[in-house]
């Protein structure tokens, strides 16, 4: 475990930089985000800036654990099929997974849908010295609800919640939890995978192509695709409302799997450098402590055979 040099830390911010979401700027993906982007480097230098990544992270997370004071919570958004489990399971290999939880948020159950819309998710939040991650998240309540209006009606609103500027009070109310957050310990990464209409349609062919991938094709995916402008519209929409200081939005370029991963971690291990949560040192009476078991443990050596 190590963590980044000089060196290092400014290409992290160097290659997210231009994903950020500056809070207040309005957001087109057409225009202002290119899912085929790729640094100015090759395969093989991205693995092994990625694997440096993984050891950033384990170094980190142990500091996290330790200090447990901060909890840090990565939101993860996208379409289907723009590598979002495969992000987590390459970005998050080196990590001990006792310190990791990981939430993928499905159809509302009867239960959750008693509750207000934040109540699922903020059951799941990780605790300090944790690492969280949501695989899909409170924003698929400004998305796929706005998609799919007939999403709103099940969640029982009073009338005056349901009508007139429902998504803008989302946004707010979104905005208000997450400040209360990152104000109480918990530092949030959201990123979003941004993949291409053509390389979705391509992924999905492949699962249905490769037998061993069938398992993950669904007819109700490609049903979705007719959705596509919609959705593009509302993920503009709710990048532009809600990326914060305290929590912003990064835009990461999915067409290039490995370009999404070297991505994805940057930003997780920026957020940590920002943290820089620290070893605890002791002093006074728990140095004392210290000493006194270890006088105690040493008197407990084997004694030297007698010659």
């Amino acid at each position: 475990m190590s963590a980044p040099t000089r060196t290092e830390r400014r290409a992290l911010a160097d290659l997210i930089a231009p994903m950020r979401v500056e809070p207040g700027s309005r957001v087109r993906l057409s225009r202002d985000h290119d899912p085929g982007w790729r640094p100015d480097i090759d395969r093989d230098r991205s693995a092994q800036l990625l694997c440096r990544g993984v050891e950033h992270l384990e170094h980190y997370q142990a500091r996290l654990a330790a200090q447990d004071t901060w909890a840090l919570l990565v939101v993860l958004q996208a379409m289907d099929a723009a590598g979002k489990d495969s992000t987590i399971r390459h970005v998050m290999s080196g990590v001990n997974p006792q310190g990791v939880t990981v939430h993928s948020f499905k159809q509302p159950s009867h239960e959750e849908l008693d509750h207000d819309y934040l109540w699922r998710y903020a059951r799941r939040l990780p605790a300090r010295g944790q690492i969280g991650i949501f695989n899909r998240s409170h924003y698929e309540e400004v998305l796929v609800v706005r998609v799919h209006r007939e999403l709103l009606e099940r969640e029982q609103l009073p009338a005056a919640a349901s009508r007139g500027g429902v998504w803008k009070r989302r946004y707010r109310q979104i905005n208000d939890w997450e400040r209360y957050l990152s104000e109480n310990g918990v530092r949030i990464v959201k990123l979003f995978l941004n993949l291409s209409r053509d390389e979705q349609r391509q992924r999905f062919l492949k699962r249905i192509d490769q037998p061993s991938k069938n398992w993950k094709f669904s007819p109700a995916d490609v049903a979705e695709r007719r959705h596509w402008d919609d959705y593009q519209r509302a993920y503009s929409d709710m990048l532009s409302h809600t990326s914060t200081e305290w929590a912003p939005w990064y835009v990461l370029p999915a067409d290039h799997k490995w370009v999404t991963r070297l991505a994805a971690s940057a930003a997780i291990v920026q957020a940590l450098i920002d943290l820089d949560p620290r070893y605890p040192v002791l002093e006074g009476e728990q140095l004392q402590v210290l000493e006194d078991a270890r006088v105690k443990l040493e008197a407990e050596a084997p004694k030297p055979p007698s010659l």
